[in-house]
This record gives structure tokens, sequence and C-alpha cells, in this order.
């Protein structure tokens, strides 16, 4: 895989529940990453006394992040509605020259911040809530 510029990873937000995916407006900073629980099944028994993990077993979770410049944009809008709401609605992110991972998500927090001198900025984060799927880019 080349170099890929870091603007061109992409959070989006299911804006209706059709399908129809926007890019999260003003991110500047965006992060997804993979998580997977281990379970530890040594025993007395095992190889020179060395940990064994038992494979497909364990959580598998995702988590999503971003930062950037507060816009007041539908987008975010949305955002704090789902959270206070409380919805789980899909999202997309797009890793480049690689794919787009895709499902549902909880917003977990939101953050938002200024200097008196300075840009109003926002942080939010998600983690996902249910199986995800994985679209490789041809």
């Amino acid at each position: 895989m080349a170099v890929q510029n870091g603007k061109d990873l992409l959070i989006k937000l299911d804006m209706t529940g059709d399908g129809q995916f926007e890019t999260v407006a003003g991110l500047r900073a965006s992060r997804i990453s993979f998580n997977a629980e281990t379970v530890d099944v040594t025993s007395l028994e095992s190889s020179g006394g060395w940990r064994e993990l038992l494979g497909g077993a364990g959580v598998r979770s995702a988590s999503l992040s971003g930062s950037g410049v507060f816009r007041d944009a539908a987008t975010d809008e949305r955002a704090r509605q789902i959270f206070f709401d409380g919805e789980v609605p899909n999202f997309q992110v797009v890793i480049p020259g690689f794919g787009v991972v895709q499902g549902a998500f909880m917003i977990t927090a939101i953050e938002y911040a200024g200097s008196y001198n300075g840009e109003a900025t926002y942080e939010m984060t998600m983690a996902s809530a249910g199986a995800l799927t994985f679209t490789a880019l041809a």
C-alpha cells in the first residue's frame, strides 16, 4: 500500500438511516482502532509453560475518534442529536488505499473547546455497537 493522505481517512455518518453517508464536518484528525480480548486457556499441561490463547473467542470491538473545527453543520447537529437521544446509527470509516469499515457505533463522548483568540473545536468518541463489515477498495 502506497503512502496515503491523512485527510483522506474519513468518518461518515448515516444521516437518516437510508444508507446515504455524509462526512462528519470539520474533522481535522480521525482515528479508528480495533481490539480483541484474549481468552487465556493456559494450564499445567501447556507446552513449556507458554501461555495459550483460545482462537476465535473473546469480544471484538472498534472505536472511532475525531477532532476538528466546530462548524455547526448538519452533521454536527445530527451527532449531538444521536448523543442526547442515545441512538446507535451506522457509520462508515474510509481508510485510504485499504477499504471501508461500516457498522453501528454509539457516540460515547462529545467535547467542545475554544480559546479567546482561536476557533471553537470539538472531539467525538464512538464505540462499536454490533458486527462491523469491511469492504476492500478495488
